[in-house]
């Protein structure tokens, strides 16, 4: 049986290989590998979202199951001040760690954690995930939850998920918690929400 991608520790052999991807202009080399999320290249809804994808110049960014990379290289190349890229998987945090590296982007960070455990006593400007929603509802909305603790006043949540994939009860629980949430764009099915977070609203 193949590991699921959020996996801590996948079983998979390793398989890496090389594939060239456009992050808002600019082309990148990224290396993927067998028991990371989409390792055959950039997958549609992530590149939804990155094409859509606005803060401004030095944001501190935080990239929430991080994967190999790519939206959180993105963010980089954006301009933001600091990227910290997170992921369950071991693999897949050693993946986007050198990918980082090796496209000169020394603000970016990579760690292991359990969704946002790891930077729970830290704040962010901005935070962008491709959520695992193949881990459950319950696990989706606990990211909600926690992006929203660790997002500072003023600060915003982007997300791309499926509509099919529960679009609309994503957007629902939002709007529990955010100030605001929009739906800035759609492609193929697919939703990019921006949840944000008001100015009396934390720290």
């Amino acid at each position: 049986m193949s590991d699921h991608y959020y996996a801590n520790r996948p079983s998979a052999a390793h398989d890496r290989k090389t594939v060239e991807v456009d992050l808002r202009g600019r082309k990148v080399r990224l290396v993927t590998d067998a028991g990371v999320f989409s390792k055959n290249g950039l997958d549609y809804g992530s590149r939804v979202l990155i094409e859509a994808l606005e803060f401004p110049a030095g944001a501190g960014v935080l990239d929430v199951g991080c994967g190999y990379g790519p939206i959180g290289i993105a963010a980089g190349i954006m301009g933001a001040s600091s990227v910290v890229m997170l992921d369950v998987n071991e693999r897949a945090v050693e993946l986007a760690r050198e990918n980082a590296a090796a496209n000169g982007l020394l603000q970016i960070q990579a760690m292991q954690s359990d969704l946002l455990e790891a930077v729970a006593e830290k704040r962010f400007d901005i935070i962008i995930s491709n959520p695992p929603i193949r881990a459950g509802k319950e696990t989706v909305h606990r990211l909600f939850e926690q992006a929203f603790s660790c997002l500072k006043a003023n600060g915003s949540l982007w997300i791309v998920i499926q509509k099919k994939q529960g679009a609309a009860s994503a957007k629902a629980k939002l709007e529990t918690m955010f100030e605001r949430v929009e739906e800035i764009t759609k492609d193929k099915g697919y939703r990019i929400y921006k949840a944000s977070k008001g100015s009396g609203a934390g720290n």
